[in-house]
């Protein structure tokens, strides 16, 4: 008798955030209620091997083992076995994402196995055990990760981007909280700091200036914004910051839509020293 075990849960999330969230080993600790520690032994772009360490059972015993997941995000397909294999002559999992709309996302685990004849469980006991315990893991999941999407995110909460000049920080993003839609930041400019010029191919930015004085050339024409001031910068229109005030500058920002993939969200045109 093989063990087989297929179960699935809908989350209230975009399908890009939901693959981010439970595809990193490093957090599971914090995503399942079963999981003390992970160590990360190997990684690949692809792939990585990792120790997986369960909180001690009732004896006070403390189970670990060693797995491989591999995935392919083109298909929203992860594939999953262990290296140290314990108990099981083998275990195989497949989780698979779907797509439901652009906030509800159905995640399924499949798993297949078979007991060692000196296991302490038969591969039937075991069936009944994983299809327990997977349900009520993945119910914690999907509160966890749906309660993670109304977070409060600070500005010092993220890391600073300093590529274009100043101290940007994106805030509400895809990969913070799962918007869909587009993302909202902040940048603090010193006095007479810039953002270099770029446009966005897809997106309208919306600037609103919370102090200082601002001059955002758009197309090479200068535009005055004051504190609490708002300013469109519509697609494809070259735009710079710059801070010609006394003090520091802190304005925030919104794009709407998203681009298709992050890295053709912003085109450079020209250069910080």
């Amino acid at each position: 008798m093989i063990g087989h075990t297929d179960n699935a849960i809908e989350i209230d999330a975009p399908i890009g955030f939901v693959w981010a969230r439970t595809n990193d080993v490093r957090t599971w600790p914090e995503l399942f209620t079963e999981y003390a520690k992970v160590e990360v032994l190997e990684e690949a772009d692809d792939s990585v091997v990792f120790r997986l360490t369960m909180h001690p059972d009732e004896q006070g015993r403390e189970w670990s083992w060693v797995s491989r997941r591999s995935w392919d995000r083109d298909t929203w397909t992860v594939r999953a076995r262990r290296v140290e294999t314990g108990p099981f002559e083998f275990m195989n999992i497949t989780w698979t994402y779907e797509e439901l709309a652009a906030d509800r996302t159905r995640m399924r685990w499949v798993q297949d196995f078979h007991m060692k004849p000196a296991a302490p469980v038969d591969t039937a006991g075991m069936t009944e055990h994983i299809n327990r315990n997977t349900r009520v893991q993945m119910e914690v999941i999907k509160e966890r990760v749906e309660q993670s999407r109304r977070a409060v995110v600070g500005f010092t909460d993220v890391p600073s981007n300093t590529r274009r000049g100043g101290d940007l920080r994106t805030l509400v993003s895809p990969a913070t909280v799962g918007a869909s839609s587009g993302f909202l930041g902040a940048v603090r400019l010193a006095s007479g700091e810039q953002v270099a010029e770029h446009y966005h191919p897809y997106s309208e930015e919306f600037i609103f200036l919370a102090r200082g004085e601002l001059r955002v050339d758009l197309d090479g024409e200068p535009v005055a914004v004051s504190a609490e001031q708002s300013l469109l910068v519509p697609r494809n229109v070259r735009h710079r910051l710059t801070n010609v005030g006394a003090g520091e500058a802190l304005a925030v920002f919104q794009l709407a839509p998203l681009a298709p993939r992050p890295e053709l969200g912003h085109v450079d045109t020209e250069v910080v020293p």
